[in-house]
């Protein structure tokens, strides 16, 4: 399998969706309503930059190739005003967390979808309660090799990211505990989780080939890590986040990303070597980032070291910041310590329970979140403030 090399580090982003009452804050199964009134003027009546998702009341919008995760974050913008003037005739809105506080899944329609049917029928109950949302991110890669190598590299890093993502402590109306209950829910799919350390493309490339045999998966588009390289995209993608309520803090996710990828490739060129951390570190650094979130402590060695996860993400900021600025991202990449201190969403949910409100409550933080992030951005409709500096 060929990978289609980008010539530098840019960005696109896939942001998931949840379409919800203002009111109520349940869930509403109008997506193919909304994406057939945008698609009307595109080539077989599909918008280019907005998708259907596995249920009804869930969309995804995604970006173009950017320079910038802002340029990205306003790519978005651009898509999501054609779509919110439409949610509000219908006193609806957007949301996007890794999960919907109280959602029931199996009171909502799937999208009609041959590939859809394929896989619930195939995979059954952990496809059938898929009612989750996340981002992706991709970072241009120069070659398939360095691919690999960044993949390997990244998932090193993955908890501090997924901390920061983190959206989804309510599941089914009740508190899971966890900072991230959507990264449990996905874990239960197959070809999902960490990634394999791989030597090489051709290693890669052979465990495809093996996979494929097995009947395990049909395409390279079932290899559901939480990062993977894309071949045909030519990128690394991140695959591990939550959804992510405001258009700043997806900017700064992406930041990291191309930061990362950017600093990675230069090290390659250096003739750097990377240690890596053994797997079992691996995954219960995912696991400590998913039940406590920004209040995780990592393990740093394979001699069972640790460091609080915010102490590290202060340090990868640092270490970062010179290829940031090169970049042109320096401002959405720092903004991560701002988040660590404001708390991420999972804290600021539970705040309002703390407080007495409830998941209805927490529903209508998310949509004033969102409402005033997109006015930030631009986006036509917004019922937040006028666009302020972001």
């Amino acid at each position: 399998m060929e990978f289609n090399s980008s010539p530098k580090s840019t960005v696109g982003i896939e942001v998931e969706y949840g379409i919800v009452d203002r009111e109520t804050g349940e869930l509403v199964s109008c997506s193919n309503e909304i994406l057939a009134i945008i698609g009307q003027s595109h080539p077989k009546g599909e918008h280019p930059k907005a998708k259907n998702e596995l249920f009804q009341p869930s969309l995804e919008v995604i970006t173009g190739i950017c320079e910038t995760p802002t340029q990205a974050a306003y790519d978005l913008a651009g898509t999501l005003s054609e779509i919110v003037p439409l949610l509000n005739e219908r006193g609806l809105a957007l949301e996007s967390t890794g999960t919907h506080p109280f959602a029931e899944w199996d009171e909502l329609p799937t999208t009609p979808n041959p590939r859809y049917d394929r896989m619930l029928e195939r995979l059954q109950w952990p496809a059938q309660r898929l009612l989750i949302h996340g981002i992706h991110v991709h970072v241009g890669v120069r070659s398939a090799d360095k691919s690999v190598i960044t993949t390997n590299v990244l998932a090193m890093y993955l908890p501090v990211i997924l901390a920061l993502s983190a959206s989804s402590p309510y599941w089914l109306g009740r508190d899971t505990g966890m900072a991230s209950a959507r990264t449990k829910v996905f874990e239960a799919m197959p070809t999902t989780g960490i990634p394999p350390q791989l030597a090489d493309w051709d290693d890669y490339n052979r465990l495809l080939n093996a996979l494929m045999q097995a009947g395990t998966i049909e395409t390279v588009k079932e290899i559901w890590w939480d990062i993977r390289p894309h071949p045909d995209f030519g990128t690394v993608e991140l695959r591990m986040c939550d959804g992510i309520t405001t258009l700043r803090e997806t900017a700064t996710i992406a930041a990291i990303a191309q930061s990362m990828v950017t600093k990675i490739d230069e090290m390659v060129d250096a003739g750097e070597t990377f240690d890596l951390l053994p797997d079992w570190v691996l995954r219960e650094n995912k696991w400590r980032a998913s039940r406590w979130g920004l209040d995780a402590t990592l393990i740093r060695t394979q001699d069972g070291e640790t460091q609080p996860l915010r102490e590290q993400l202060a340090e990868i900021i640092d270490f970062l910041t010179p290829t940031a600025e090169k970049l042109g991202c320096v401002d959405d990449l720092r903004h991560a310590l701002t988040m660590a201190e404001q708390g991420s969403s999972y804290l600021r949910q539970r705040a309002v329970v703390a407080g007495g409100g409830s998941l209805v409550d927490v529903v209508k933080l998310l949509i004033a979140e969102t409402d005033e992030s997109f006015a930030q951005y631009g986006v036509t409709g917004a019922r937040g403030k006028p666009e302020e500096s972001v």
